[in-house]
């Protein structure tokens, strides 16, 4: 381990390096000896400070009390806290974690995690929908280092980046709404995705496997005491696991960041393209449709320290382009949309004797064009359609857009035992006006090893333009739509023993105006419409993990075993009698993994993963065990990634079948 401290009461010895070789100084102690670790991280921001301005009250008194210190920081507010002091119950997907899982791109690495339902449309993730907590895939927010990549055209498009699984540093994901945080979106949570921050100068990966497939990435990473750039890219392709599934997707990503006295500015662009064979993605009438998507992201943001303020600007633009034909090659049933995203934030905070005080301003700007979507224009407005895909002689007939304003004011209260973290944000949207949406969480340490949290939080999101305009030969959208709205209420708690963790937390939510694709009987057809419901829901989560080598030491063969188990029950009220629901009837009622990670012998590593999934709906039960076997070495690595081991034969959506054993082997280079 590197840059690490160990802190004593007084006079004390700093360390940078450590090594558990006999000779070193620690193995001749002959005392436990406990490191802490203050690791800043960030949602939503750019940090201008180092670790030592985390210090605190709640910090040192644990401190003083010789207790082992979270490893990752994380937040959930709009200021920088601990693990230790945040009052939001957040999951972390670590570097490691995400290293020993067999995962060929990002939405697979999601899959393990309790309370996340990922559902796929094909293979390799080439169309996944992600959602949480009962909830469909629109009623997320995404963000890429803090920064809001949800697509307002359809959630469907939200999970397309442009990154690999190995420039991912690691994944933080709030369970719950997160409005008064995040804003209009952040509806049933948040998944903030962050890259590789500082590594090898060279990382880069190359494999293939079943169903013709082949992956391709590489990274270049410099670092220096002035700035840090990060460039990566990658290519993928498959001649498709089931009839007409064969894409492939090019992606490009950039990072940069410059470090001054008392300020950072940090700035990143993303590129992706992927044509791909939709099978019946969007209905089974039709086995060769086809799609492709296209997206294109760029964000600058800095934080300037005056003083004790701590100010941050940002601005960030997101567009996507999508190309769809019912029929492959047939006009008819053709579609081209253009959707953009583009927002500017100004914030500021402080930390008085009073806690850590937050507050400011955010404006987003979401537009769609499209030959489908939107409101009809004059002729002498129509664009041509764009993108890769786009044509002169198709043009841009219809276009909707909207601008979101948000105005927040947060308070942290952090003290010895406790964490208050209260505030609210008022929003301005064109269907809702002004709402306000509040929130409180609270967390409670008793010792130093066990923390309570508590929390009522409010949220509100906004239809997507596919929720209001969109129309085909089953299916008819709704502009009459109103913006959906939750309340939440949760608790848990979480406790740290040597050699093993524990986390529980209850949920209950009471949602009104939601949206779902319904096909009701007084309609006396079997057109699914958008329309409003209500909706109540409640569930938990536990999480239990073993960690056998900080019992053991290092030399221990056996990692980590763990299990988690999510549940969620549901009752949802319509004004009218429901034949046929997309989303809303179809919710993950079961949950449960199990998944373990060891070494074999010597630098052979194998890890395993086994999910049980039981959903509400026509889909059946299934359950299904990943794994991966790699060699690893200090500059490389060669894997074998085995999918559905057991052959099992499932659907994540009830037309749509999954593939089978799928197994993919390659090497990874790191210089």
């Amino acid at each position: 381990m590197k840059h690490k401290q160990q802190f004593f009461k007084a006079n004390p010895l700093k360390f940078k390096q450590f090594t558990r070789k006999g000779y070193a100084l620690f193995s001749t102690l002959g005392k436990v000896v406990v490191i802490g670790v203050l690791a800043v991280a960030t949602i939503g921001k750019a940090r201008a400070e180092g670790a030592e301005t985390q210090t605190n009250t709640a910090r040192d008194s644990l401190m003083r009390e010789g207790t082992e210190l979270d490893e990752v920081v994380v937040t959930g507010s709009h200021v920088p806290l601990t693990g230790l002091q945040t009052a939001k119950i957040v999951t972390v997907l670590a570097k490691d974690d995400i290293a020993r899982q067999a995962a060929a791109n990002v939405n697979d690495l999601l899959k393990t995690l309790s309370g996340v339902d990922v559902r796929q449309r094909g293979a390799f993730g080439v169309q996944t929908d992600i959602s949480m907590r009962g909830g469909n895939f629109d009623q997320i927010t995404f963000l890429l280092n803090g920064v809001n990549i949800s697509s307002p055209h359809t959630g469907h498009l939200s999970a397309d980046f442009p990154l690999s699984a190995s420039d991912i540093e690691r994944i933080e994901v709030v369970n719950g709404s997160a409005a008064r945080v995040y804003g209009a979106s952040a509806f049933n949570g948040v998944i903030n995705i962050i890259t590789r921050q500082t590594g090898e100068l060279v990382n880069a990966n190359i494999g293939g496997g079943s169903y013709g497939f082949f992956n391709a990435n590489a990274g270049v990473n410099i670092n220096t005491n002035l700035f840090s750039t990060y460039l990566s890219g990658g290519y993928s392709r498959s001649d498709g696991a089931v009839a007409n599934s064969a894409f492939s997707s090019s992606r490009l990503f950039w990072q940069g960041k410059i470090k001054l006295k008392n300020a950072l500015v940090a700035a990143q662009f993303g590129y992706s393209y992927k044509p791909y064979e939709a099978n019946t993605f969007y209905g089974a009438a039709s086995t060769d449709q086809w799609e492709s998507n296209e997206r294109l992201m760029a964000a600058v943001n800095a934080e300037v320290r005056v003083g004790k303020v701590h100010i941050a600007p940002g601005a960030y633009w997101n567009r996507w382009f999508d190309h769809y034909q019912w029929h492959r090659g047939d006009p008819a049933g053709e579609n081209y949309h253009r959707a953009d995203a583009a927002g500017a934030t100004l914030s500021a905070w402080t930390e008085t004797i009073l806690g850590k005080t937050s507050l400011g301003a955010d404006i987003r700007r979401e537009s769609i064009w499209s030959t489908k979507l939107g409101k009809q224009q004059d002729e002498s407005s129509w664009k041509n359609s764009g993108g890769h895909d786009g044509n002169s002689s198709i043009k841009y007939m219809f276009h909707d857009a909207r601008t979101i304003t948000s105005f927040f004011l947060e308070h942290n209260i952090l003290l010895r035992r406790w964490t208050v973290s209260l505030g609210a944000t008022a929003l301005h949207t064109p269907l809702a006006g002004w709402d306000v949406e509040p929130g409180i969480d609270l967390a409670f340490r008793p010792s130093s090893t066990l923390k309570i949290f508590a929390s009522w939080n409010t949220g509100l999101r906004l239809p997507t333009f596919t929720d209001l305009y969109y129309s085909g030969a089953n299916i008819e959208g709704n502009s009459d739509l109103k913006a959906e709205k939750t309340c939440d209420v949760q608790i848990g708690a979480r406790k740290i023993w040597r050699g093993f963790r524990a986390e529980a937390q209850l949920f209950f939510s009471h949602k009104s105006d939601m949206i779902d694709w319904v096909v009701y009987q007084e309609a006396g057809d079997d057109i699914f419409h958008s329309v409003n419901f209500r909706m109540n829901n409640f569930g938990g989560d536990i999480g239990l993990s073993f960690l056998p080598q900080e019992l053991f030491g290092e030399r221990f063969p056996l990692r980590k075993i763990s299990a988690n188990y999510s549940y969620i029950r549901e009752h949802s009220r319509y004004g009218l009698t429901v034949v046929e629901s997309k989303y809303a009837m179809e919710y993950l009622r079961n949950k449960l993994v199990l998944a373990a990670d060891g070494k074999l012998w010597r630098g052979l590593n194998l890890s395993l993963a086994w999910r049980f999934c039981d959903r509400i709906g026509d889909n059946a039960d299934y359950a299904i065990l990943d794994g991966k076997l790699s060699w690893d070495a200090r500059r490389w690595s060669i894997y074998v990634d085995a999918a559905n081991i057991l052959n099992k034969k499932y659907f994540d959506y009830v037309s749509i079948a999954q593939p089978g054993f799928v197994a993919t082997a390659g090497v990874n280079v790191r210089l």
